[in-house]
């Protein structure tokens, strides 16, 4: 329910703040509640990650991208997903959650996110996400970089990040993954 209850209050939010280009840095404040706890009594890891999809909205309604994917029948797909934590939240604690798109390649669009208290880095997030159509399919590259009006060429992906790209990733779902370890 505090999921829940936190999509609608960014939903409404997103809905009536200043609008943003798909580029830009979206920014959403948060506490950290009692039931974002694990048993240590600071935020859970999994929590960093619900919250995550919060900012993603966020950014797309603000920048006018979430009604456009909704009427066209798009929806985004987290494939891939690093996040590295550099100290605690703890209850009660404010912070914000911020949100950049840094590029896209061939296949996706890459998603920075931070969580931010006092001006500082807590913890820091990558997301790569393709999007589908609800009719069947995938949203071709090109459409896509109109729709976030971002020409791949001008917004290249970082080193670093295309390598982590290719070192995640999986097989395509017709090929075989079998579970060895080795």
């Amino acid at each position: 329910m505090n999921k829940l209850l936190r999509f609608l209050w960014v939903l409404w939010r997103a809905r009536r703040a200043t609008p943003l280009a798909p580029t830009d840095v979206g920014s959403v404040r948060f506490r950290v509640l009692p039931n974002d706890l694990d048993l240590q009594r600071h935020m859970n890891n999994g929590v960093y990650l619900s919250l995550m999809d919060l900012g993603r909205i966020d950014l797309m309604v603000r920048s006018g991208v979430w009604g456009e994917l909704t009427a066209r029948g798009y929806y985004p797909v987290i494939v891939s997903s690093t996040i590295t934590y550099r100290r605690s939240l703890e209850l009660w604690q404010t912070y914000e959650l911020e949100s950049r798109i840094v590029g896209i390649d061939d296949i996706a669009a890459y998603v920075e996110q931070r969580f931010v208290r006092d001006g500082e880095i807590v913890a820091r997030a990558v997301i790569k996400a393709r999007f589908l159509k609800k009719s069947g399919g995938i949203v071709p590259i090109p459409e896509l970089a109109e729709l976030f009006d971002m020409d791949p060429q001008n917004h290249p992906l970082p080193a670093w990040l295309a390598e982590w790209s290719g070192n995640a990733a999986l097989p395509s779902r017709r090929e075989p993954a079998p579970s060895v370890w080795e």
